[in-house]
């Protein structure tokens, strides 16, 4: 892959906070080459969690967290809205 994606999978992890795994997969690398792209990126541009405190760090960790764990609810409630509905036809 030519360096402009390497930019484009690196902002996306970086403005998406999705799983490096998830990503990696979409653009078909293996997540260890991903994060060796993410680390350069951020060496090149600089890294926005550099600016955070410590608490501010562990703050936006769990509020991805609850992020990740709610989109997760909402897909289980889809599937389940889906077979129950399917069940009264």
């Amino acid at each position: 892959m030519g360096p402009i994606w390497v930019d484009i999978a690196s902002r996306e992890v970086i403005d998406t906070s999705k799983p490096i795994k998830d990503l990696a997969t979409a653009y078909g690398v293996g997540p260890e080459k991903l994060r060796n792209w993410l680390g350069k990126y951020r060496e090149t541009h600089g890294s926005t969690e550099a600016n955070l405190t410590v608490p501010e760090r562990a703050r936006l960790k769990a509020l991805e967290r609850e992020v990740h764990e709610l989109r997760a609810e909402t897909a289980f409630l889809k599937k389940a809205s889906a077979y129950f509905a399917r069940e009264q036809r």
